[in-house]
């Protein structure tokens, strides 16, 4: 049991690591306009790795979709074509804004939208309990959280422009108030996408039944939200490579070496959500306490130590810096609080 634990543990944190870094890759890929990144990173992690994945777990998989409730099935494709949207929006508010602050913005908004909505919505009885008080607690303090890392973006927007600090990052800069409409439409329909994973768990347990491991089960809903949520992002995708005439850009500037990185946002932004897959089941009872916001707390660090090494917030002033810190903190506080409210 407790090796299971560790493992689980252990297991949790490297999807955090991975989801928290899979954006560092961007930064050197500014030879390429954000189409041509963005989707070669969609096929690779909502296509191409899911159904490698899905073929080596589940290989009868269209048979246990097929006969899975369709309720659920229609759940599944709904939530994740929705929050298709919400990852155009993450990939076009890393380019403007860098991708710390980005990052941060997206999980915060993700993590308490996340915590709210699935009890409004399943559990509303529970709002005024102390489970209830703590969410809502926990909720709470993101918000300042959020408002305290929008402040020190502001500040940093007022004192290196809209633009400073960038470096080879793909896509354009955008100024903050664009850039945090972009990251809480982004964060709300990622809250979404958790939700449509709850109301979509009829899928795993069918698999279960039908001889599945809860890990091959669990990938069922991941194949369908994924794969429905690279429609919106290859439509917006083609509809910019069009536009902007930038399809030969593929062949230009080292693609070899171009195509490796976006191949490699893909990999580890597919694999953090089948390794943290790989976790829940070892974790048993403790999954939510434990293994989500491990996983949401190394991630939100690291793309931050990631965004301070990269020079983001080299020449910004330190009370836009001990903005940024006091709200992480608020941030992990909130994580701390939302894992003890699980219900």
């Amino acid at each position: 049991m407790k090796d299971a634990l560790l493992v689980g543990s252990l297991l949790a944190i490297l999807s955090g690591v991975m989801n928290g870094s899979f954006t560092l890759p961007m930064r050197f890929l500014g030879r390429w306009e954000w189409e041509n990144v963005w989707s070669l990173f969609i096929i690779g992690a909502c296509l191409l790795m899911p159904a490698v994945i899905l073929g080596a777990t589940a290989p009868q998989s269209w048979t246990v979709i097929a006969h899975a409730p369709k309720h659920a099935v229609w759940i599944a494709t709904a939530a994740g074509f929705a929050w298709g949207f919400g990852a155009i929006m993450f990939g076009q508010s890393v380019s403007a804004i860098g991708i710390s602050l980005a990052n941060t913005l997206v999980l915060a908004i993700s993590s308490a939208l996340g915590s709210f909505f699935p009890m409004l919505l399943l559990a509303p009885q529970k709002l005024f309990t102390p489970t209830g008080k703590m969410i809502l607690a926990g909720v709470g303090i993101e918000i300042v959280g959020i408002i305290l890392c929008g402040l020190s973006g502001r500040r940093r927007e007022q004192s290196i422009g809209v633009g400073g600090e960038r470096g080879d990052l793909v896509g354009r800069p955008r100024p903050l108030s664009v850039a945090l409409l972009l990251a809480i439409g982004a964060g709300v329909l990622s809250a979404v996408f958790n939700i449509g994973f709850a109301l979509a768990k009829p899928i795993a347990d069918y698999g279960r039944s039908a001889g599945l491991s809860e890990f091959a089960s669990t990938n069922l809903i991941w194949w369908l939200m994924l794969a429905a949520g690279s429609i919106a992002n290859l439509v917006f995708c083609g509809f910019l490579l069009v536009r902007n005439r930038s399809l030969a850009k593929f062949t230009q500037g080292g693609p070899a070496r171009l195509f490796g990185l976006a191949g490699l946002m893909a990999v580890l932004w597919g694999g953090s959500i089948f390794v943290y897959g790989a976790a829940a089941p070892r974790l048993g009872p403790l999954g939510t306490s434990i293994g989500w916001p491990l996983s949401l707390a190394t991630g939100l660090l690291l793309a931050n130590a990631i965004g301070i090494g990269l020079g983001e917030w080299r020449r910004t002033p330190e009370s836009a810096k001990r903005l940024m810190y006091s709200g992480i903190l608020f941030l992990l506080v909130a994580i701390v609080v939302l894992s003890g409210a699980s219900y």
